[in-house]
């Protein structure tokens, strides 16, 4: 059979655009399914950019709060900071180790001296107190008894 020329074209074409309109109830779904996401995502951005809005005026107003009376301290800050820079700082550490080692010992031994003494002196107290008479029992309320 002689064939048109350009009919087998044609009817490819159509088959073509055929499938393409079978085709096109499934894309539209497709498409629809994805506005409906990209809608989602959209009012979930817009969530999110409020909620770090209001983020963000709550930390203006904190760092507003703040702010004086940060400035306020930098020349006590600059100070302890010229302060520390300072190398006698850096013997710190040891004066206080070397108080620990050599004054400790001492003033443990002056504070049992100092009990020594007072229990000696505690001693003297009353044995004079015997000598002269005194006792230290509570003296009787009759007169005529002492």
């Amino acid at each position: 059979m002689p064939r048109i020329p350009g009919l087998s074209e044609l009817l490819s074409i159509l088959q073509t655009q055929t499938e393409a309109l079978a085709q096109l109830p499934r894309t539209l779904s497709d498409l629809s399914g994805t506005v409906k996401e990209l809608t989602a995502a959209t009012i979930m951005a817009r969530d999110t950019i409020a909620s770090a809005q209001r983020i963000a005026e709550r930390l203006e107003d904190l760092v507003e709060e703040l702010e004086e009376p940060v400035r306020a301290l930098r020349p006590g800050i600059e100070r302890v900071g010229k302060v520390l820079d300072d190398p006698a700082v850096d013997t710190v550490p040891d004066t206080l180790r070397r108080i620990n080692e050599d004054l400790m010992p001492l003033i443990h031994g002056l504070r049992q001296a100092q009990s020594r003494v007072g229990s000696v002196a505690g001693l003297l107290r009353r044995r004079s107190r015997d000598d002269d008479g005194w006792s230290d029992e509570a003296p009787d309320k009759d007169p005529d008894k002492n």
